[in-house]
């Protein structure tokens, strides 16, 4: 069981997410906005909708979801039901939206979209986080995410239970294998990356033998990712950081200046359990991300 202190819940500021909202209701709307609704539906009529979800899951994205309604428009209330993050059973009601039947219409997809995909994202995680719960490994993604939504994807996967790695290539370090061959050697790309970057940069190397990451930690870098080994391998480049850093397996896990761990490759539901059992700090999969089904989400509507 982890012994990691419980963090505070993700946050998300409506702000960092309005221009990807309106961009999409824009799409949507086109160059004459829903003539389906405008044709059919009086400027007058007033309308309740609830969002209710069909299967279990985890939600996320109501405030995108809560941005699509009022940017189309600021009459409409959108009222939250339970919070992002909550774990919620089939037939639960998770947001209501009252105000002008059209704005209602029009905004129902777009809303939708955000929520159903994000849930997706988060329910799916969770399985994945659940499924290493007893061990002190957390699942996190990568950069593997639908391009302009990274920032949702990655805080729906927070509320899932996993962490994220690095944002973009401009908040961390992460020299791959490419990198290598093209520096020359592990530990010369890994010092190189120390003496151009600042402190409070973190270092990350992959590695893809055991003998690289004996060369890696002559280095001192931050993270080494182990790509693509199985169970026992895992285990035993544990052993070796374990060495390496002079501890004790009862210190190990409290050391916070030793080199993390992170595994990646042929990570899925099935396989994430043995991987965390090797010992590492950290598994990384793009399948959270790049893999996971939306939640079914339904509006139902009702005239007021």
């Amino acid at each position: 069981m982890s012994d990691r202190p419980a963090a505070f819940p993700p946050f998300l500021p409506p702000v960092l997410v309005e221009e990807q909202v309106r961009a999409a209701l824009k799409e949507d709307l086109g160059r004459a906005g829903d003539i389906t609704t405008a044709a059919t539906i009086g400027p007058e009529k007033r309308a309740t909708a609830e969002l209710n979800v069909r299967e279990a899951g985890v939600i996320a994205g109501l405030v995108p979801a809560a941005l699509a309604f009022r940017l189309v428009d600021p009459a409409l209330t959108f009222e939250p039901l339970v919070e992002d993050g909550a774990r919620v059973a089939a037939g639960t009601a998770i947001a209501r939206v009252s105000g002008p039947a059209r704005g209602l219409l029009s905004g129902e997809r777009v809303a939708l979209n955000y929520l159903m995909h994000l849930s997706g994202v988060a329910s799916y995680t969770a399985r994945f986080a659940d499924a290493i719960a007893h061990t002190q490994a957390r699942v996190t993604c990568t950069r593997k995410t639908l391009p302009g939504l990274r920032a949702l994807e990655k805080y729906a996967v927070r509320l899932g239970g996993g962490s994220s790695h690095r944002y973009g290539l401009d908040d961390a370090v992460l020299i791959k294998d490419n990198h290598i061959a093209v520096a020359g050697s592990v530990a010369g790309a890994v010092l190189a990356a120390r003496a151009y970057c600042g402190h409070l940069v973190r270092v990350e190397v992959e590695v893809d033998s055991l003998d690289q990451m004996r060369e890696a930690l002559t280095a001192s870098p931050d993270v080494i990712l182990l790509d693509n080994m199985g169970p026992e391998t895992l285990a035993e480049a544990v052993a070796i950081n374990r060495a390496h850093a002079g501890l004790t397996e009862d210190s190990y896990r409290q050391n916070p200046r030793r080199t993390q761990l992170e595994a990646s490759g042929n990570v899925n539901i099935s396989t994430i359990a043995a991987i965390a059992g090797s010992g590492v700090d950290y598994i990384s999969t793009s399948k959270i991300t790049m893999a996971a089904p939306t939640l079914d989400i339904g509006l139902d509507i009702s005239i007021s």
